[in-house]
């Protein structure tokens, strides 16, 4: 698997005529495996990391973990006060607190942030890298537009458990593949808001094999209702 993910990117690369790439480090196993592939297939130096808590992230020490695993160049940019702003101007348009609305709460922030990763893309004539694994996207654990975007995906077909044994594979640090997956908006663990955990949910995706009914209809709810994020949207045919 390593070398032909990493042959795979060499290739796309290649096709495209575009020699480097953006990928956004949250300090999660999603987003340091996909800058350890693109270090291997077009080198530390055409690599960009970018950092983009909101005010203070608990766990950012983690990203700066794989910026200096790698070697790359890597810049911080503290989204709180784009955010805010957003969250004033909103307000003051409907007379309300946006915020207060969770889906608004949750989405704004990654839509901010792939908007500062294809300014760092423009600037340095690079692609954006997608970090959504297959079990996020199989459930539409993502924000559409956020970081459900990009302009290529390494581990769209990968679940949750591929890409720790995958990470592994390239001698990621185990502290990074172990960490406990989260959103970093919520205040919960990734297995805490789905309701169930990566787990069962990947032996689901390739097996279809689910024990406990209750949690197999969810999975499947969810599926359905989140196909939109990974499909082309819907248009009128002439």
């Amino acid at each position: 698997m390593k070398e032909k993910i990493v042959n795979w990117t060499k290739e796309y690369f290649s096709k495209v005529g575009i020699n480097k790439c953006v990928v956004g480090l949250s300090g999660g196993i999603d987003s340091s495996l996909c800058a350890t592939i693109l270090v291997h297939a077009l080198g530390k130096e055409n690599v960009i990391g970018v950092l983009l808590p909101k005010g203070s992230q608990h766990d950012i020490n983690c990203a700066y973990q794989i910026r200096d695993f790698l070697g790359i160049n890597a810049y911080e940019v503290n989204i709180k006060d784009i955010v805010d702003e957003i969250n004033k101007n909103v307000s003051n348009a409907i007379g309300d607190n946006p915020d207060n609305n969770e889906a608004f709460h949750i989405n704004t922030p990654p839509r901010v942030r792939m908007t500062i990763l294809y300014g760092f893309a423009a600037l340095n004539q690079a692609l954006v890298c997608n970090t959504c694994n297959l079990s996020e996207d199989y459930v539409g654990y993502s924000t559409k537009y956020g970081d459900a975007a990009g302009d290529f995906s390494l581990l769209a077909n990968l679940t949750k458990t591929e890409v720790k044994a995958l990470a592994r594979e390239f001698g990621i640090p185990s502290n990074l593949v172990d960490k406990t997956p989260e959103d970093g908006l919520s205040g919960k663990s990734d297995e805490e808001k789905l309701g169930f955990t990566y787990d069962v949910l990947d032996e689901y995706i390739r097996t279809g094999i689910c024990y406990d009914l209750k949690t197999k209809e969810n999975i499947e709810r969810m599926h359905k209702a989140n196909l939109h994020k990974i499909t082309l949207m819907p248009r009128f045919e002439i």
